[in-house]
């Protein structure tokens, strides 16, 4: 079947941003509003494009006094951001706030270069890290549910060739609403596909419980050390790297967490603030994992300023994976990179930290210290569920 033009789109833009060849030079933009979490939400979407290889040639952090439909912002502060965007020959501009369709266009007419905003970052990783067919499948779904409200925009920059290098002639309205019935025929397609494997994966399940073998489902931020953490119970294999989003599939590997005693261990999708909408409706197989787990294992990052609001964005994902009430195990991750000596009466910076975290664990995956009151835990965590369980069938 023909590619039409709006799934050629989707290939140029892949070729837009691959950086194998030569890294693409990005031009970042994050407002402030004068929020506790505006400088951690302004470092992650450096963190973001860097994961992608891009080489950040000027991240700007402003505040915004005036805003106008145009650009979002007023008309001044965008002409000086183009400015510096082409000054400095930047490939690409990138937003950590959503600028609508005709907005987007906009910039784009502004500064000649293509627009990107967070939500289409963050699927850009999603589409580079993918290696399974059942991530593949994900990923192309949610490319698919993300583009295709911007068709329109989208076939604008197609006839201006997308900044003078990609693209076709431009495509009349008939063309526009036949291409839009394909798009919404393939992302049909695509969801009968991982609906398959969701029912695979339910197969999978029912065979678990079967075994009477507790499931665990590892979660957290990204680049908590989930993959990590999964290695060095299991000898898992797992890749893991100090990057963002490195691991799309679940794997489960079996776990002794006591002599003779076992449980399953899953890895699963890292979250992050403002996970897009069409991702977490394309992962919801995967991130079923541990809505139906017995028990989470959440992990977190103790070396990160921010670490109050990763967890509360953790708990948020899970809570819209009806997983909420589930029993929870918290590790504080990496607790070699911070200081745990006392400077005379006052309190050690991981016991400031475990102050928040009262029931928390701390751990450092990497030298491997703190597993034996982690494997207590679970093994208490494990004869809790049991007893309930008993007490449930217990006749009354």
């Amino acid at each position: 079947m023909v590619k039409n033009n709006f799934l050629c789109y989707i290939d140029a833009m892949r070729k837009l941003y691959d950086t194998r060849e030569k890294p693409k030079k990005a031009f970042l933009v994050s407002i402030l509003n004068g929020n506790s979490s505006d400088e951690p939400r302004a470092a992650e979407l450096r963190g973001l494009a860097e994961t992608l290889g891009l080489d950040v040639v000027s991240h700007e952090k402003i505040r915004v006094r005036e805003k106008t439909p145009r650009y979002g912002m007023g008309n001044g502060k965008a002409e000086e951001l183009s400015k510096k965007a082409i000054e400095l020959e930047a490939d690409l501009i990138v937003f950590d706030f959503n600028p609508n369709p005709a907005q987007q266009r906009n910039w784009e007419e502004l500064s000649g270069v293509p627009v990107l905003d967070r939500q289409e970052l963050i699927i850009r990783i999603f589409a580079d890290r993918a290696i399974t067919r059942e991530a593949d499948l994900q990923v192309k779904l949610a490319e698919l549910t993300y583009f295709l409200p911007r068709l329109t925009h989208k076939y604008i920059d197609l006839s201006r060739q997308r900044g003078g290098r990609y693209g076709t002639k431009g495509a009349g309205e008939t063309k526009l609403e036949t291409d839009r019935r394909k798009i919404e025929k393939r992302i049909n397609l695509l969801e009968k596909e991982i609906e398959k494997v969701r029912k695979q994966r339910q197969t999978q399940r029912r065979q678990r419980a079967r075994s009477d073998i507790p499931v665990c489902a590892i979660v957290g931020y990204t680049n908590a050390g989930k993959s990590s953490l999964l290695n060095a119970m299991t000898g898992a294999g797992v890749e893991a790297q100090d990057k963002l989003f490195v691991t799309l599939d679940a794997v489960t590997r079996r776990f002794e967490f006591a002599p003779g005693r076992y449980l399953l261990l899953t890895d699963t999708v890292g979250f992050i603030r403002d996970l897009p909408h069409s991702l977490i409706k394309a992962f919801r197989s995967t991130l079923e994992e541990a809505a139906l787990a017995d028990i989470l294992i959440i992990i977190l990052d103790a070396s990160e300023p921010d670490i109050d609001s990763n967890y509360e964005t953790t708990l948020s994902v899970l809570r819209g994976l009806g997983a909420g009430n589930i029993p929870k195990i918290v590790l504080l991750n990496k607790i070699d990179k911070i200081k745990l000596t006392k400077n005379n009466e006052e309190l050690s910076e991981l016991e400031i930290i475990m102050n928040r975290f009262p029931d928390s664990i701390p751990v450092s995956v990497r030298n491997k210290t703190g597993f034996d009151a982690f494997k207590e835990r679970i093994t208490a965590s494990v004869d809790e569920i049991k007893n309930i369980q008993c007490n449930k069938d217990e006749p009354s």
